[in-house]
């Protein structure tokens, strides 16, 4: 499982820079860091403007989308398309995500990497996104993540826990 997880991390390591190259090209934004990460990617705000702006291809997403507890249903719900469209799109050579579509995207990865920092495991933070939650007003968090007022206040919930804030 291990080896799983460093060779899923490796291949999204290469994406973001062969992404971030790509980006740099077209959008004039330059980037320090030849060596850049997932993680670092996530943390660069200015770079995830320009990524949003210039969409993110549909093997980035799919990278992407390793790394989440989200299966094919609940993105197609949280993109606002199909999951026909979704399945489409992956048939699609060099597909690119539009802008909206795009930021969302991203705003899941950021909320994926924060709950894994949080939570033991990825059972546990699904089984806590999928579970209704008192102090997001009795909804499962999994239903605020459709926009992003609801994105912010999962964040700031996983926050609350993480310090040890109850409700």
């Amino acid at each position: 499982m291990e080896a799983i997880k460093l060779n899923s991390q490796t291949a999204i390591n290469a994406m973001v820079r062969s992404f971030v190259s790509k980006l740099e090209q077209t959008s004039g934004y330059k980037v320090l860091n030849k060596k850049l990460t997932y993680a670092d990617f996530l943390k660069n705000k200015m770079l995830i403007v320009h990524a949003i702006r210039e969409g993110i291809p549909y093997d980035f997403f799919k990278l992407i989308q390793e790394q989440t507890p989200f299966n094919e249903e609940d993105w197609a719900l949280f993109l606002g398309i199909s999951t026909k469209s979704l399945q489409r799109s992956r048939a699609k050579d060099s597909f690119v995500f539009k802008p909206l579509q795009s930021e969302k995207i991203l705003e899941l990865a950021e909320v994926t990497t924060v709950g894994r920092t949080i939570f033991d495991s990825e059972e546990q933070f699904y089984s806590w996104l999928t579970l209704p939650s008192y102090a997001l007003g009795n909804l499962k968090p999994i239903e605020l993540l459709r926009d992003s007022y609801g994105k912010e206040m999962v964040l700031q919930e996983m926050v609350k826990i993480d310090q040890a804030i109850f409700v």
